[in-house]
């Protein structure tokens, strides 16, 4: 029987690849901005800064951070084959830093008063992965 992929169907999803290294530096307690200075491709590191900063009240700080781990992310998506558009499912661990980066540009560009910023990202991550917005937000 021959199998025919359904093009109506959509994108398929993206997932990036590992880097484990820089996970297992940030896993064992690594200061992200050093594991963030060795591996500047690492989502995941910009990500936690981006977390640190905000909770610190450093939310313009926190922008820069999270807005670098953004476009880092953005570069590996689209190396990874996304066109602008489609899932990058939050069940795939490597994907979490670019998702949460991009959660952090949200809540630091509302915090600025960047708001439109603010609602395309929170847009962008919901249409990413609504797993991932609700996990981000506190949903339960």
């Amino acid at each position: 029987m021959e199998s025919h992929e359904n093009l109506l169907a959509g994108p398929l999803p993206t997932r990036l690849p590992d880097h484990p290294e820089a996970r297992e530096m940030l896993e064992a307690g690594t200061k992200a901005a050093d594991v963030a200075a060795r591996f500047p491709a690492y989502p995941a590191a910009w990500a936690t800064l981006a977390e640190d900063y905000f909770a610190a009240g450093h939310a313009v700080t926190s922008y820069a951070f999270a807005r670098t781990g953004y476009h880092r992310g953005l570069d590996q998506l689209r190396r990874s084959g996304w066109k602008g558009h489609g899932p990058i499912p939050w069940e795939h661990e490597p994907n979490r830093g670019f998702l949460r980066c991009l959660f952090a540009l949200s809540r630091a560009a509302q915090a600025i008063g960047e708001k439109d910023e603010a609602e395309r990202c929170s847009q962008f991550l919901r249409d990413s992965s609504a797993t991932a917005a609700d996990a981000l937000n506190g949903a339960p």
